[in-house]
Parts: structure tokens; sequence; C-alpha cells
């Protein structure tokens, strides 16, 4: 039960995953206002406005600068890690969302000569401004619910 416990009392695991939540929850909405009509789609879908993996990320990197210090080695760690990831999320997986469009128009053309394969789902990834706003929700975040965990944590 102790480890239970750890784990559920960690404030560098549950604001992140909080804040991932948070950012999904978001996307919904934004979905909704654009789009006119209600969708859970986006709350368990990747792709979207704000990117729940920056907002993830820089939300762990930003607590362990604010626990463990600025200039900590797991500091420098968090850190890269939530380069790499957001640089994923706007380059990488951008780019194979495009050419899951690409590929999608080549079979919807070729489907009348008996071409079924299923549609690739194309938002996969984001712009960079999306990656920018879920990285200043996950600082932000961090900045905000770490003093407030530590206050109920103890």
């Amino acid at each position: 039960m102790d480890i239970f416990r750890a784990i559920l009392t960690n404030q560098l695991l549950i604001i992140p995953l909080l804040t991932c939540v948070l950012a999904q929850i978001i996307k919904v909405w934004v979905d909704t206002i654009s789009h006119r009509k209600f969708s859970f789609r986006f709350l368990v879908s990747t792709g979207g406005m704000p990117s729940a993996h920056s907002a993830l990320v820089a939300a762990l990197a930003t607590g362990v600068g604010q626990t463990l210090g600025w200039n900590s080695p797991e500091f420098a760690m968090a850190t890269v890690f939530a380069l790499i990831v957001m640089y994923d999320a706007a380059g990488v997986r951008q780019a194979a969302g495009k050419q899951a469009r690409i590929l999608n128009q080549i079979m919807d053309e070729l489907r009348n000569e008996k071409f079924h394969e299923e549609r690739l789902k194309e938002l996969l990834g984001h712009t960079p401004f999306q990656v920018l706003v879920g990285l200043l929700l996950g600082v932000f975040s961090s900045l905000f619910f770490t003093p407030l965990f530590a206050k109920i944590s103890y």
C-alpha cells in the first residue's frame, strides 16, 4: 500500500498527467467551438489544439526544475526529453499526417478499382503553434499546481 500512496502523491507524476488531461479537455472545447458541434473524439485522439504531449513533457520538465533545481542533471534530462517529444509532435508526426492525407486522396481516386483499404488517420501531429501552446500550458500548469500540491501533500 505504501507503493500506491507514494505513486499517488508523486507530484512529478500527477501534475504532468493532470496537465495532459486538461489539454485533452481544452481540445474538446476548441473543437466544439470551431466545428459548432460537440464531439468526444479529441478527448482520446492525437493532434489538435493544444498539444497534450507538449503540455505533459513541459509540465514534467518544469516540475523537475522546481523540485530538484534548475541546474540539476534531472532537469537537463527532462528538458532534452521534452524537446525531443515536441520536435517529434511538430515534425515527424505532422509529416506523417500529411502523407496520410495524400495516400487517402489516392485511395479515394482508386476506390472504383476494387481498392478497399481503410482510410489512414490524418490528424497525427501538431502545428508549431499547437506545440507552443501545449508548452506554455505545461509550464504554467506546473508553476501553478506544484506549490498547491506541496501544501496538500504535507
